[in-house]
């Protein structure tokens, strides 16, 4: 009988392991093999305080002088700063990432489409840089794109959600805007299809009252550069 019992008793002790080893959460693979790779990290859960920027990053009505009309984005890419104009001499400011070096575009631009959890479909030249990118991801909270997304004219560039609130006030992208998912939100229900955006240059260092820039492209679309036009 004491035979049967060890039996019985190992065999629990097996059962309640396979159980407790079945309850474990997959986890992403540990750095050296095929998943670890830059694009692991986007769709990581931040976690600790990378669930928020710092707090100089957060959205707040400042003064601000401009000469653009209420409703018009205007992105100071320098300061990574985006400024939705209210009026009065006021506007609400949003910590935003921006393009990393020799990523960074200026112009003027209208809101082309807006879109609530967009899908994510790197553009040829992306994928040429970034060989370990999806070709298709579907939106979601893993979705760089975050929960919402602002398309500007014909370009591949957006102001969008992310989701790594760590990049915030940081030169990381490929040349769209970055907002955490709350402010997208919330810009994204003030703003509207066909809004103007105006995309100041990265050495504009003085972007309060700054005239708009206008909009040059190459034959490809996609290489911008600004002349300022006086009022």
């Amino acid at each position: 009988m004491f035979h049967k019992f060890s039996m019985f008793g190992v065999a629990m002790v097996i059962a309640v392991w396979v159980a407790g080893a079945r309850a474990e959460p997959l986890a992403l693979a540990p750095a050296g093999n095929f998943l670890a790779s830059p694009f692991s990290r986007m769709l990581r859960e931040p976690a600790g305080d990378e669930t928020t920027p710092a707090a100089q990053w957060r959205r707040q009505v400042v003064e601000y002088s401009s000469r653009e009309a209420a409703g018009t984005i205007i992105i100071d890419t320098a300061h990574t700063w985006l400024y939705y104009v209210l009026g009065g001499g006021k506007a609400l400011r949003y910590g935003i990432g921006v393009g990393r070096e020799g990523f960074t575009w200026s112009g003027v631009e209208t809101i082309s489409r807006m879109a609530e959890w967009p899908d994510w479909n790197p553009p040829r030249e992306m994928i040429g840089r970034q060989p370990y990118l999806p070709r298709f991801m579907a939106g979601g909270p893993g979705n760089p794109l975050g929960a919402r997304a602002l398309y500007l004219g014909s370009t591949d560039y957006r102001i969008h959600g992310t989701n790594d609130p760590s990049t915030i006030g940081h030169r990381v992208s490929s040349g769209c805007i970055r907002l955490t998912d709350d402010d997208i939100t919330d810009l994204y229900r003030r703003a509207k299809v066909g809004g103007k955006v105006v995309v100041l240059p990265a050495g504009n260092r003085d972007a309060e009252g700054a005239a708009a820039p206008a909009l040059r492209r190459s034959s490809s679309g996609q290489h911008m550069m600004a002349v300022i036009i006086p009022h």
